[in-house]
């Protein structure tokens, strides 16, 4: 098993903003590059002045920060790292409070941080299609609004998640239950020949004449597993995604609740793995 990567191996790795963006450079362009102005190959010098890298030939800028959740932020680059590192190592996410007293900034601040770093996990988690041989849960969850469930409860929002048995998670945050807003993002998703498990809603009916095999069990009648056939993983995903919600950030509005779950598709996709959470942040960033 892979060693934790604790805080004090965090500061040891990046005590200041310059390791930050040596980091940066290094990842996004190489130790050595050839210069997109003169075309020389060679080590671009670190600027004293300017967060940036300028070539030795012709004085070229390059800027590391740019096409990063980084770009024209004001914020120390050590505490963006230490902010995608508390998002990394913790299983109910950081709120916009946490992320105020931890980095000592504005509440404004850790907002825009946390929704940055929650857009820069669904980026580099993507959306690998599902199924083939592993059977692939399909379900819905309403979160807010009244405590009524169904289309009764004023206020929700459905969420619309895809599960392969132990494998990836894809949500997505739906106008409604319907057959016609449903059945596209599976198959967009999922391979077809796959064995789907759903509940009993007419919305699936079809499945199998879109070349699916399609699985049931009826909820309404305390039916819970027919052999391989359950939903039991994406009720699994969805009971920790309202204690996420509702017991780390309280709240989260239709707008924003896109992000919120891709923070939790990534935590999820990676649960086997959770020493490459921080590491695969700190390599994915987009290339030049």
């Amino acid at each position: 098993m892979a060693k934790t990567f604790n805080i004090q191996d965090f500061f040891k790795r990046f005590p200041t903003d310059d390791s930050c963006l040596e980091h940066l450079m290094a990842t996004r362009y190489g130790e050595s590059l050839d210069c997109p102005k003169c075309d020389k190959h060679g080590r671009f010098a670190r600027l004293k002045k300017l967060p940036a890298y300028s070539c030795p030939s012709c004085g070229h800028h390059i800027h590391p920060m740019a096409g990063t959740p980084f770009e024209r932020s004001r914020t120390p680059l050590q505490k963006w790292f230490y902010a995608m590192y508390l998002f990394t190592t913790t299983r109910n996410g950081v709120s916009a409070k946490e992320l105020q007293r931890q980095l000592g900034v504005t509440y404004k601040c850790a907002w825009r941080i946390g929704h940055e770093i929650r857009k820069y996990m669904g980026f580099v988690d993507g959306d690998a299609p599902l199924g083939g041989k592993p059977i692939v849960e399909v379900d819905e969850a309403f979160v807010g609004g009244h405590k009524k469930r169904g289309f009764g409860g004023k206020g929700k929002t459905v969420v619309f998640g895809m599960v392969e048995r132990e494998g990836e998670i894809i949500t997505r945050v739906v106008p409604g239950r319907h057959e016609f807003v449903l059945v596209p993002h599976i198959l967009e998703n999922v391979y077809p020949g796959t064995r789907i498990a759903t509940d009993e809603l007419r919305s699936y009916s079809k499945l199998p004449e879109e070349g699916y095999l399609h699985g049931t069990v009826n909820h309404s009648r305390k039916e819970y597993v027919r052999g391989p056939v359950h939903t039991n993983t994406i009720e699994g995903f969805w009971s920790w995604m309202k204690r996420q919600i509702s017991g780390t950030h309280v709240w989260a509005s239709k707008k924003h609740l896109p992000k919120y779950l891709a923070e939790m598709e990534y935590r999820f996709n990676l649960r086997k793995r959770p020493e490459l959470m921080f590491e695969l942040l700190l390599q994915a960033f987009p290339k030049p």
